[in-house]
């Protein structure tokens, strides 16, 4: 695993930046409550807050060179079954071979499933975990080199 994450270290400078495509999601809750407000000096600063009708919304996508893939909304917070989802009927069909699926270690990430529904897209793409990523390349070779595509 050292090996491999040196020689990733070490290729960077070889690395395509239109393969990497980097998924991240963020999330909004309307139970949020401001904690510090403005108000004149002397007087007690209020606002109001939700009670009872709380809703979660995430945002979920991949980044590229070129901008956003595979945007979605979805209604309520991001788990394994919503994510197994989108990967399979939205991110999948847009990776193209050479692409490079990088993705941190959020617990719906690692729901089983996730793998092989970009592996299904190309027949093979070997898993490198580091500390905080997991990448998965549409190559079945080591990510950097899949960034040498010329």
């Amino acid at each position: 695993m050292k090996a491999a994450r040196e020689n990733w270290l070490d290729d960077q400078d070889d690395l395509d930046p239109e393969c990497p495509i980097f998924i991240d999601e963020s999330g909004l809750s309307t139970k949020m409550a401001r904690l510090r407000g403005w108000a004149p000096k002397g007087e007690r600063c209020r606002a109001a807050i939700p009670h009872g009708h709380w809703k979660t919304t995430t945002f979920v996508g991949g980044f590229t060179l070129a901008g956003f893939v595979a945007p979605m909304l979805l209604d309520g917070p991001m788990d394994g079954e919503s994510f197994l989802a989108w990967v399979e009927q939205m991110l999948a069909p847009t990776l193209r071979l050479g692409d490079i699926v990088i993705m941190d270690n959020l617990a719906a990430h690692k729901v089983a499933g996730v793998r092989q529904a970009i592996m299904v897209r190309f027949q093979r793409a070997p898993l490198i975990r580091t500390r905080q990523l997991t990448v998965l390349s549409t190559f079945g070779v080591n990510p950097a080199a899949a960034f040498n595509r010329a």
